[in-house]
Formats: C-alpha cells, sequence, structure tokens
C-alpha cells in the first residue's frame, strides 16, 4: 500500500519558515517523483513543487524564490518554504507521481 505521510506544524504566522516533513511508504523515492499541490481558498489546485526520483527539484514560478525541497533519504523528503505570506495560504498536499521514473524539467500545468 502507497502511503504518504507529514509532519510539521499545520499553520504558520506571516514572515515564519513552514518546514514539513513527509515519509513514504509503498514504493521508493529513488524509483517515482513526488509533487506538492495547494489548493488557496476559492482557487482552484496549483502545482507547486516536484522532486524526481534522482532528487532533481523543479518550483512554480510564484514560489521558486522561497521554497526548497530535498530527499533526505530513500522514503523521506522535507519541504521548506521560508517567509511565508498571506498569499501562500492554503490547503497543501503531496502526491506520488504515476509514472515510475519519469523525469520533469518543470512542474505540469
Amino acid at each position: 500500500e502507497v502511503q504518504l505521510r507529514e509532519w510539521g506544524p499545520s499553520l504558520v504566522k506571516p514572515s515564519q519558515t513552514l518546514s514539513l516533513t513527509f515519509m513514504v511508504s509503498g514504493f521508493s523515492l529513488t524509483s517515482y517523483g513526488v509533487d506538492w499541490v495547494r489548493q488557496a481558498p476559492g482557487k482552484g489546485l496549483e502545482q507547486m513543487a516536484c522532486i524526481n526520483y534522482d532528487g532533481d527539484t523543479y518550483y512554480s514560478p510564484s514560489i521558486k524564490s522561497h521554497t526548497s525541497i530535498s530527499e533526505t533519504s530513500k522514503n523521506q523528503f522535507s519541504l521548506q518554504l521560508s517567509c511565508v505570506t498571506t498569499e501562500d495560504m492554503a490547503v497543501c498536499c503531496c502526491a506520488r507521481d504515476t509514472v515510475r521514473g519519469r523525469h520533469r524539467t518543470s512542474t505540469p500545468a
């Protein structure tokens, strides 16, 4: 069974840094990428970032300057969103890529 679990604060105040850790089970980050999406109040889903199976990362232009994703092991990665603003307020989640070994050079539209 594929699972993604998140640890970290669910809320931060403007100007603070949001730091989340994600642990995966049922697959390896060396085989599949993971995508991070968010949905702001009254808006549609927005693809924010992805980490490829080889550790390469790509970010949406709207958060590229203040976000980083790093793989800490074959089943764990962390995400940091620094200097959070009210525009960053959203429900966020991550999901495993559906294609094994796919390598992205940008986030999907």
